[in-house]
């Protein structure tokens, strides 16, 4: 996949998820309201950080800062409206699903390296 595709794909991504972060719960469609809301954190998350590593394979590290620093900004935007909450528990999903995106990146390097 072409590299400039994958960077669109993961700012695309990463302004959608804070959109869909700070928009008031009504305006989400219902079926969002349904999943587990640590497990979305988790999930949208490791999305951003396996996009953000394959876009931006030679910065790892900033990477992985960069999405750790969102996931806080999110949070503490959250928590100043008046219509979303703020949480640490949030805050620590948004993490694990970093960690789960970087194992992901790794596993697929892995298996996209050949053996010598």
């Amino acid at each position: 996949m072409h590299p400039r595709l994958i960077r669109t794909i993961f700012w695309c991504s990463a302004i959608l998820l804070g959109i869909a972060s700070l928009v008031p719960v009504d305006l989400l469609p219902r079926e969002a309201s349904t999943i587990w809301d640590k497990g979305q954190h988790a999930f949208g998350f490791a999305w951003l950080t396996l996009v953000g590593l394959l876009a931006y394979t030679r910065k790892p590290w900033p990477v992985l800062a960069g999405l750790v620093v969102y996931g806080g900004v999110i949070e503490l935007l959250q928590a100043t409206t008046g219509w979303r909450y703020g949480e640490w528990r949030d805050f620590l999903a948004d993490a694990i699903g970093i960690l789960i995106g970087a194992a992901l990146w790794m596993g697929l390097r892995r298996l996209a390296t050949p053996y010598s």
